[in-house]
């Protein structure tokens, strides 16, 4: 027997969900172009090493998340896991860092991780992200962030809570996980697996471990702040200075480290009822890590998925357009094809235009503008093509107005006029 239900951690997006996605795209697009961003799409997969190398193999995504499989030819492909990457990619590979900088780039884009399913997480989710490359400014850092906290604003989410955190350069990093290993140490048997492996290597990473009892250990751990370099403070310093003079209240908070490993210096998250709604930062080394020339960067990723639940959960509604402006009903086949006519005529003018294709009755036809929620209807029959005028009815008072059915401008004219 087939299977025709989604797999696991999927969702379909219906019909009367997906008004609620456009509004958001709508509103996304309009905040990022204010500040100068402009969209790139990426491919939903990419070779393998760009996130090994990009995200780090340290980490969980890497480790455990990612949908990664061989292709006919032998070659280690992967459903991108994040946005990040790929945008740096295609940044590289079409010389986009020869052009004036910076580079303000954003996207809409589908993500996958093989991830435990629960409320606001799927596998296959999706992310609005905006990404900058080419200035190293920490102005540029509260400019990003505020364009996070914009959206949420504008979305009438306003009890949210920025923390930021700054995870230093990699020469702050060495100091930082000598004595972070040798805390660590004394609890080593304690560890995760997972966090055992990455001690060496990577213990920082032991930091965003959601096992509750390396959660417990890192508790007390060493705080990276008082071992960043003179640079990485200033840096720290300015963004701070940045975020208050733009309006923007934050806490910092010394345990964020994010969960890929290109981000520096600057990361951030948004909170809402305890949970990250958005999160990014800088990341200074990763356009030249996957073989690009030296450059800065900063960006941040906001779920969607993520987004439209925090709106359910504040009781925010999202307005619903109509699905249907006019209706046109028919009385005889003389009159369907008119109706034809005439509304072939109107969806040229970006009128949202319906008429019947089942042969129902009147009554019925009625039935179903209503169901559809037109908010115009019109009848016509053979009175109608005689006269040339029809009754327009507005279907939420069912006042009526008279109308001329040979002349389309008038018609679009008046549903326009009454309308407002």
């Amino acid at each position: 027997m087939v299977n025709i239900q989604a797999p696991k951690g999927t969702k379909d997006l219906l019909p009367s969900e997906s008004y609620k996605w456009q509004y958001l795209e709508n509103k996304f697009k309009k905040i990022a172009a204010s500040y100068g961003c402009r969209e790139i799409r990426t491919p939903m997969f990419e070779h393998t090493e760009l996130f090994e190398r990009g995200v780090g193999d340290t980490t969980d995504v890497v480790q455990k998340e990612m949908y990664t499989f061989n292709d006919r030819a032998g070659r280690s492909i992967t459903l991108k896991p994040e946005g990040t990457s790929p945008a740096v990619r295609a940044f590289i590979e079409n010389s986009i860092f020869n052009e004036a900088q910076p580079t303000k780039l954003f996207y809409f884009t589908p993500v996958f991780r093989y991830e435990n399913v629960q409320k606001g997480r799927l596998r296959e989710h999706h992310q609005f992200g905006v990404e900058v490359f080419g200035a190293k400014e920490a102005s540029l850092d509260a400019e990003i962030i505020s364009i996070a906290i914009r959206v949420y604003r504008e979305l009438g989410i306003n009890d949210v809570k920025l923390n930021i955190n700054s995870i230093g350069c990699p020469e702050c990093r060495k100091k930082y996980n000598e004595a972070l290993k040798e805390f660590l140490s004394n609890n080593y048997d304690k560890l995760c697996e997972t966090c055992k492996t990455r001690f060496e290597k990577n213990p920082m990473r032991i930091l965003d471990c959601k096992v509750p009892g390396c959660k417990e250990i890192v508790k007390n751990a060493p705080v990276i702040l008082d071992y960043i370099c003179d640079d990485c403070r200033e840096h720290f310093s300015n963004l701070k200075k940045d975020l208050k003079a733009m309006g923007i209240e934050y806490e910092v908070d010394p345990l964020i480290v994010r969960g890929l490993d290109y981000y520096s210096k600057t990361v951030f998250e948004i909170i809402h009822n305890g949970i990250t709604i958005c999160g990014g930062g800088r990341y200074d080394y990763l356009i030249e890590e996957v073989g690009g020339p030296s450059m800065p960067a900063v960006g941040f990723g906001m779920g969607i998925e993520r987004t439209l639940l925090t709106l359910e959960e504040n009781g925010i509604e999202i307005p619903k357009e109509p699905y249907i402006d006019l209706y046109i009903g028919s009385i005889g086949k003389t009159a369907k094809i008119r109706v034809l006519k005439i509304i072939n005529k109107l969806r040229e003018y970006g009128l949202r235009c319906e008429c019947d294709h089942m042969n129902r009755s009147v009554k019925a036809e009625m039935k179903y503008a209503n169901k559809i929620d037109a908010r115009f209807t019109l009848i016509l029959g053979d009175d109608e093509l005689d006269s040339g005028t029809a009754k327009l009815k507005r279907m939420e008072d069912g006042k009526q107005f008279d109308i001329n059915i040979n002349n389309i401008e008038e018609i679009v004219n008046l549903i326009e006029k009454i309308n407002v």
